[in-house]
């Protein structure tokens, strides 16, 4: 049961979510979720998921891990919420969530019924093109909202003149 999307009702707006990653396509997706965003007088809201199997230590290694991987989150998020801010002149929300990145991501679409819009962008890696893009090709995790997905070849000029 997919709850309803408030984006379009009275005191709400439009927001458009892309996944921060350390992808080199996830800097794609984000410039063009803030341009929509700008463009549409919306929201962007940037989600990092921390991956769940990567604290599997003694327990005081893996809280020294788990504040590692968090601080490392921060970072490249601010980094990105920065790039907009400079770039597109928005703020981005910024949300970061540890576990299976679809569950959480699909965790973060119920949660803000506001987000009306994910933004992924394909990778030009010979092994495919990333592996959330892939996911969703092959229907193991449908979102309960539309998914853009931005081919590899784009320049940020072309993604501003298609936002």
């Amino acid at each position: 049961m997919v709850s309803k999307r408030l984006s379009r009702l009275e005191g709400h707006r439009r927001k458009f979510m892309a996944i921060i990653d350390d992808t080199p396509e996830c800097q794609r997706a984000v410039h063009y979720a803030g341009r929509r965003a700008k463009n549409s007088n919306g929201g962007l809201v940037l989600l990092y998921v921390i991956p769940d199997g990567d604290f599997q230590q003694w327990l005081g290694v893996e809280e020294i891990m788990r504040a590692e991987a968090r601080e490392e989150a921060e970072a490249v998020t601010a980094k990105a919420a920065q790039t907009i801010r400079e770039n597109i002149g928005i703020d981005a929300e910024i949300v970061i969530r540890e576990g299976a990145a679809a569950e959480q991501i699909n965790a973060v679409i119920e949660e803000d019924r506001d987000i009306a819009l994910l933004v992924l962008a394909a990778g030009s890696a010979k092994e495919g093109p990333g592996p959330l893009v892939s996911s969703i090709a092959g229907r193991a995790a449908a979102f309960p909202i539309p998914v853009t997905v931005l081919p590899d070849t784009l320049s940020n000029e072309e993604i501003d003149a298609l936002s």
